[in-house]
């Protein structure tokens, strides 16, 4: 006969502890906001905003001081796209009022999700008073027949 050690009333509750406590660090950590910069690179991340329609998918980004030869859009997937400008001036924290941190920004960059997939082909952008706006055709798929 072999002996088994059965697990005390303490054991089982600690695990089912541990495992809540990571599940919970899971849901924090993806769901937290991330910085809106990055000092290493040098980078600030440009407000964005998504507006789907029936045909289009309309990107706008908010991108002051921003070069207009300097402005990349490129196509990641189907459903994800990065625009990258350099900036005319310089920025730093002090410029935002923030006093407590050290560092300069020299471009903007951003990868925008789009909630549809896109025919970045098509694509058109124009850039208008420090706004980057860009019209997404919606990729359209087969249609289905009803008998």
């Amino acid at each position: 006969m072999s002996a088994r050690r059965r697990r005390s009333i303490f054991d089982l509750v600690r695990e089912y502890v541990e495992e809540i406590e990571s599940l919970a660090d899971e849901i924090v950590e993806r769901f937290m906001e991330k910085p809106s910069w990055d000092v290493a690179s040098q980078t600030l991340e440009p407000l964005c905003d998504v507006y789907v329609s029936r045909d289009n998918v309309i990107v706008t980004a908010d991108l002051p001081k921003a070069d207009p030869e300097s402005i990349r859009i490129s196509s990641i997937r189907d459903d994800l796209i990065e625009i990258t400008a350099k900036m005319k001036v310089k920025v730093r924290f002090e410029d935002l009022g923030v006093t407590h941190r050290r560092g300069e920004f020299t471009c903007f960059c951003c990868r925008v999700q789009l909630p549809v997939p896109v025919d970045i082909s098509k694509a058109k952008a124009k850039f208008v008073k420090g706004i980057l706006e860009i019209t997404l055709p919606r990729k359209k798929g087969y249609e289905i027949k009803i008998e």
